[in-house]
């Protein structure tokens, strides 16, 4: 969850999210360097009272500046690639979470049990519990167990809808007439919140994502209760 004087990213609940925060400082490193390399030689050239034509033909200053650009873009695309095959590789689910987009509330389907099914609306300011967040909070959370491979397939109903969780690295689009997959490892248990992030319409900043993740002892009896109501 963020807090109001955050100026980082949320806490990593999954190893993806982890991947993509070290990638973060990995590139905010890159461009401090290049924009510190930039500010001193701007400096250097206004401040010096004595200017060399010669550096602007020298072969040995072009090559350095050519060859410089190619090997950052390296070090920042390598590590880049490797966290979008990351992100792509979904072998052998433990679980599969059906995720379907409404204007303006989400439905979730447990495709590997029957007739567990239901929807999820965000909750009126006056129903709030004390300690709930306003315009966050549902009266359905989605529950996953943790350190279990969840296979999410994102859909959507009507219009264009985003399924994001910033805390778990997931922002998946949901396409009428399409099926996206993405996956999701919870690292340990809690309560994680998103919203849709794609301008859907009138109440677009109207349907949160709530994900409750639980340990497997907990998750199994959740499970046995939804499919006897």
């Amino acid at each position: 969850m963020a807090q109001p004087t955050q100026f980082g990213l949320q806490d990593a609940a999954s190893p993806i999210m982890e991947e993509l925060i070290h990638f973060h400082d990995h590139t905010l490193m890159a461009v401090l360097l290049i924009s510190t390399l930039v500010l001193y030689i701007i400096i250097t050239l206004m401040t010096a009272k004595l200017f060399s034509t010669h550096m602007m033909d020298a072969q040995e200053i072009e090559m350095v500046w050519t060859i410089m650009p190619a090997v950052i873009l390296i070090v920042i695309a390598l590590p880049s690639l490797r966290i979008l095959y990351l992100m792509d590789e979904i072998s052998s689910p433990d679980l599969t979470v059906k995720t379907v987009g409404h204007q303006w509330y989400w439905t979730y389907e447990y495709s590997d049990f029957d007739n567990i099914g239901f929807d999820s609306y965000m909750l009126p300011t006056k129903d709030l519990d004390p300690g709930s967040f306003r315009l966050l909070e549902v009266d359905n959370r989605m529950v996953i167990p943790t350190g279990t491979l969840t296979r999410i397939l994102v859909t959507a109903d009507d219009v264009l809808h985003s399924w994001a969780l910033p805390s778990l690295g997931i922002k998946t689009d949901a396409i009428p007439g399409r099926l996206t997959q993405a996956s999701i490892l919870v690292a340990h248990p809690g309560v994680y919140y998103g919203q849709c992030s794609e301008i859907c319409g009138a109440n677009h900043s109207f349907m949160p994502i709530v994900v409750e993740a639980l340990p497997i002892r907990d998750f199994l009896p959740w499970i046995l209760e939804m499919q006897d109501s």
